[in-house]
């Protein structure tokens, strides 16, 4: 059976370093969705911004964040995913949840810590690629940095759907909509990246442009790319299977492992 998926990107502002006025200012987007739908997707750090201040700012993995999610995701009867920072044993991630509508949970902490920031001396990187299975769907939710690495992201279990949740600086938004294009065309899946808008507490700008792209590369989305918005855009299973027999790129594919 070829099962649709809705998904609703959401492209804020954040409030630098304050988590509980990010939950709400999200609570109320939530709100003026106006059609149901099966995942929302948020940005990456979405309650913080993409702060290096993690000994004030990390939360434990049941932290209150984690159960605000839960609690909306009840509510509204569907996914919710983003990251946040997280404090688990002595030792901080940038670790992205992805929630379902009956208050599970799977997570995935960021594996490419962004050097150039100095991510890597405050955050560990993350092990292990996440595949969720979700509605009929195969979903491969990553974050930020991850978008430059292709190998990382390499479609290797035929998953449907490819996620990166962004804080991506307007001065690389060139790379940024290059490289969503790539990962959407060279994987056969749909590829979605959300990001943030605004400035941050260190005067870095964002532009968002958050988009959806198909298995061909065509951007699906059609919201203006600077502004805050939001967008419930269909995905189609029919799309993927019907190009993926068609062109059969994946099973062309390079053989190797990584060490």
């Amino acid at each position: 059976m070829k099962t649709d998926l809705k998904i609703t990107i959401i492209q804020s502002e954040l409030v630098w370093e304050r988590a509980e006025a990010n939950r709400e200012l999200f609570s109320k987007k939530f709100e003026t969705i106006e059609t149901e739908t099966d995942l929302i997707i948020l940005p990456e750090m979405f309650t913080t911004g993409f702060s290096m201040n993690a000994e004030k700012l990390a939360e434990p993995n049941n932290g209150q964040t984690l159960n605000w999610m839960i609690a909306e995701a009840k509510k509204y009867n569907c996914a919710i995913t983003g990251s946040v920072i997280i404090s688990e044993n002595s030792t901080f991630f940038n670790r992205l949840f992805f929630v379902f509508p009956n208050g599970d949970y799977k997570k995935y902490d960021k594996k490419h810590t962004f050097t150039l920031a100095k991510e890597n001396e405050t955050y560990s990187a993350g092990t292990e690629r996440l595949i969720v299975d979700y509605k009929g769907w195969k979903i491969c939710p990553l974050i930020c940095y991850d978008l430059r690495f292709p190998v990382w992201s390499r479609n290797t279990e035929y998953y449907d759907l490819l996620i990166y949740v962004a804080n991506w600086p307007k001065v690389r938004t060139l790379a940024w909509d290059t490289l969503l294009r790539a990962r959407a065309i060279e994987n056969m899946a749909y590829c979605v990246g959300v990001n943030r808008v605004g400035l941050d507490g260190n005067e870095h700008e964002y532009s968002g442009h958050s988009a959806v792209y198909d298995v061909i590369g065509k951007q699906v989305s059609t919201t203006t790319f600077e502004n805050e918005f939001l967008e419930t855009v269909i995905l189609e299973k029919e799309h993927i299977e019907t190009n993926r027999k068609k062109f059969r790129f994946l099973n062309d594919s390079d053989q190797f492992t990584l060490r």
